[in-house]
Order: C-alpha cells, then sequence, then structure tokens
C-alpha cells in the first residue's frame, strides 16, 4: 500500500520495504550534493547500507520505474548512558548510534532522518513535501511519535561566515524561515529546537581538497568552498583541511 500519492506527475511514494527491489536503485539519482559531502567517513561507511538495513524506516518515490526521490531515516535508542534525542554531533553520531543499536539488538526509542535527496529534473516542484509526510507516516507505523532531522539548511552556503545559531533566526515578513528547506520543515508542522555544531566532519589532504574542489587551498586559514555551509580550515603545515558542518534540529510530531 502506498504511503503517499503525490499528484505532481504521476509521482508514487511508498516505503522502502514494500518495494524492496528499489533497495539497489535508491541512489540512482541525479543529485547536487557538493563534492566533498561523500567523503564524510561515518557516512562514506555507513550510509549506503541504511536502505537495505533499514527499509521500513525510508521511502521512495518514482514515475513508472524511475527512483526520482528518496527519504532515509534511521531508528536509535536515545536513553542509554551519554546519548540524547538531538546531539551535538547530529547526522554522524545517530547514523553510528543507529547500527550499533541494530548490531546489539537494542530496541529504539527516538527516529532521526537523515536526508530527503530529489533528482534534479524535480527539484522545486514540492515534491519535498509529500516525501517529508511520507517519511513522519512510515515513522509513526513503527511506533513512533515523533521524527527528529538534523537539517542542513540549503542556501546557507550563500552566507558561509554567518554563525548557524543567528542563520536560523533570518526570517521573511510572514515569520517563516528565510531558508528554504528550514521553510518546508516548518510549513510540515516541525519546531526549530538547536543547533547541532558538528553534524557532520570532511578531513582531507589539501591535494584531495584541492581534487574535490579545484580551489588551490595554498594559504593558512579559512577557505570559502561552493557548497560549504561554513568555512572549511586549511593548515599548510600539516598538509590538511577540515570541514565541520552545522545542522539544524528539528523536531516532526509523527502522525
Amino acid at each position: 500500500m502506498s504511503l503517499a500519492v503525490a499528484d505532481i506527475g504521476g509521482i508514487t511514494i511508498t516505503r522502502l520495504s514494500e518495494r524492496p527491489a528499489l533497495i539497489d536503485r535508491v541512489y540512482d539519482i541525479d543529485e547536487t550534493w557538493p563534492a566533498f559531502i561523500p567523503h564524510e567517513l561515518v557516512g562514506n561507511a555507513l550510509l549506503n547500507q541504511v536502505p537495505e538495513d533499514f527499509p521500513e524506516y525510508c521511502v521512495v518515490a518514482t514515475v513508472g520505474d524511475r527512483v526520482v526521490a528518496r527519504g532515509l531515516s534511521v531508528p536509535f535508542d536515545a536513553g542509554l548512558d551519554g546519548r540524547e534525542e538531538m546531539p551535538d554531533q547530529g547526522w554522524s553520531r545517530v547514523l553510528v548510534w543507529a547500527f550499533r543499536d541494530r548490531r546489539r539488538g537494542q530496541p529504539p526509542t527516538a527516529v532521526s532522518a537523515l536526508e530527503i535527496t530529489v533528482d534534479s529534473a524535480y527539484l522545486g516542484g514540492g515534491l519535498s513535501y509529500p516525501m517529508l509526510a511520507a517519511m513522519r507516516e512510515a515513522v509513526r507505523e513503527q511506533g513512533h511519535e515523533t521524527l527528529l532531522a538534523p537539517v542542513r539548511p540549503t542556501a546557507k552556503h550563500r552566507q558561509p561566515h554567518v554563525p548557524m545559531a543567528g542563520y536560523i533566526l533570518q526570517l521573511r515578513d510572514d515569520g517563516l524561515p528565510s531558508d528554504p528547506w528550514l521553510r518546508v520543515h516548518v510549513k510540515s508542522g516541525g519546531t526549530i529546537e538547536k543547533v547541532a555544531p558538528a553534524s557532520m566532519t570532511v578531513s582531507g589532504s589539501l591535494a584531495q581538497w584541492r581534487q574535490w574542489t579545484d580551489l588551490p587551498f595554498d594559504r593558512d586559514g579559512d577557505v570559502e568552498v561552493p557548497g560549504a555551509l561554513v568555512p572549511v580550515r586549511c593548515d599548510l603545515t600539516h598538509d590538511r583541511a577540515v570541514y565541520v558542518e552545522p545542522n539544524v534540529w528539528i523536531r516532526h510530531g509523527a502522525s
């Protein structure tokens, strides 16, 4: 049974567990992620396993047999010692917790979204709203009342030197967030809770960063990189550059 059918060009949205044949195809999407993001070590190690290991928490949008969007989330136990529902290390931390808990058979108490990615040909068509709704419904059907989300604001890269805590206070005249992706979440009933200051980290040699970005990385200090939400810190002496990305924790009711 479909979780939702979006009236946008005949798009159908289902739980991935209902269509297991699509598990190996959810990444067959024309994506717009910055080239350095796939080199985040936790994501590189674990993200591709999410559709197979947690299909009941994932949703997929299709037009015919073509995958046009995916939504991934994972369950974890937020009640164990040293844990919380919305950790400062946001995205990467909950991803590690989810797989650790699954391996140990630990019952989950919380669910975190990881991403909603829409094929570039379908961007701007409003597909994010039904994808988010379908993800909330999938989480509810697993017995959870809340969906958490360490959100990556889509326009933050235009203001890399503005602290995230200040960025989330930027509002339109109607009181909604100025950032388009934060606005989708708030209009969908989400509540902005806090900043996750170190949600993902990408570290690499200067040669690697030059390859990923086509930038020289030839001076110490902060380097503005297209697509990066904050500057990348370059260290010539140690031949290293590090990107620590902040995200924004948002809480959704799953119903």
